[in-house]
């Protein structure tokens, strides 16, 4: 499945590369959706939950910052000078949040436990 994953994810990335808005766009779907399954089926070990959160958030941020740009709306102002590109911030630093969780409380805490199956 995450070998799958990586090959919906880079299809979608062409699609976003090339202009193909109808590849770019339909890829978000499975991928999205196999990164969400990997973080559900990654749940009883933190180490793979946080990594596997990380990379849900990034795709969520790179699947909206492709659609801002697909429909242009990616320059238009939301507030002040932060623009709707810049709302991708929001996931990417979510993902950011949970390494930094895992890294600088989690691990930490637990030296011994298990990261990988």
């Amino acid at each position: 499945m995450e070998n799958l994953h990586i090959v919906f994810w880079l299809l979608k990335d062409i699609g976003w590369c090339l202009v193909w808005k109808p590849l770019g766009l339909v890829m978000i779907i499975p991928t999205l959706f196999i990164s969400i399954v990997i973080a559900y089926r990654t749940r009883d070990m933190v180490a793979e939950l946080c990594h596997n959160l990380a990379i849900t958030f990034w795709i969520s941020a790179n699947s909206y910052w492709m659609i801002s740009e697909f429909l242009g709306f990616d320059t238009h102002t939301v507030y002040g000078h932060i623009t709707y590109k810049n709302l991708t911030l929001l996931p990417f630093m979510m993902g950011v949040f949970c390494l930094a969780y895992y890294y600088a409380i989690w691990k930490p805490r637990n030296p011994d436990a298990i990261e990988t199956m």
